[in-house]
């Protein structure tokens, strides 16, 4: 067991990242006004971003393709396309994770917005590909999730460590 996890059991943080996900799942499919929805931040891709900076041992490729089903499900988009997109983020965590060797807050936010500029641009060339639209109202849910980011680290920040 590495020092990073010595503070929590692997039953406490697959039990924490399993209730972040029903938590931020419900976050997503919360009825909002139309005006809002467009800035309704991408919480379970947030939530996907902090587990696999900070607990690259619990969370990987498959749990990024999981959960990426899982958001085409719930948010009724064509079934792969935010599962692709959630594995293309999730190597870019991978690759970034073995040239940042020192994470601090800042870096940890930085990254976390090139995730989700990767996710939504690889969203956006899908959906022109496959259906031949572009959706640019998705650009302020990509700034309203950069932006929100930082309190996706504040509320599960006890796993960061």
């Amino acid at each position: 067991m590495s020092s990073s996890d010595s503070s929590h059991s692997p039953f406490e943080i697959v039990v924490a990242i399993v209730l972040s996900y029903i938590f931020a799942s419900s976050l997503n499919v919360y009825p909002l006004s139309s005006s809002l929805a467009v800035l309704r931040p991408m919480v379970m891709i947030m939530v996907l971003i902090f587990w696999l900076i900070f607990k690259p041992r619990y969370s990987g490729l498959f749990t990024a393709f999981t959960i990426g089903l899982i958001a085409d499900l719930i948010l009724d988009t064509r079934l792969g396309q935010q599962a692709f997109a959630a594995v293309v983020m999730a190597l870019v965590v991978k690759v970034a994770s073995i040239y940042i060797k020192q994470l601090t807050t800042l870096s940890a936010w930085l990254l976390a917005c090139i995730c989700l500029l990767v996710f939504q641009s690889v969203l956006w060339i899908l959906q022109l590909i496959t259906q031949n639209i572009f959706l640019p109202e998705f650009g302020g849910t990509l700034l309203m999730s950069m932006a929100c980011w930082p309190f996706v680290l504040l509320l599960l920040r006890r796993y960061s460590r």
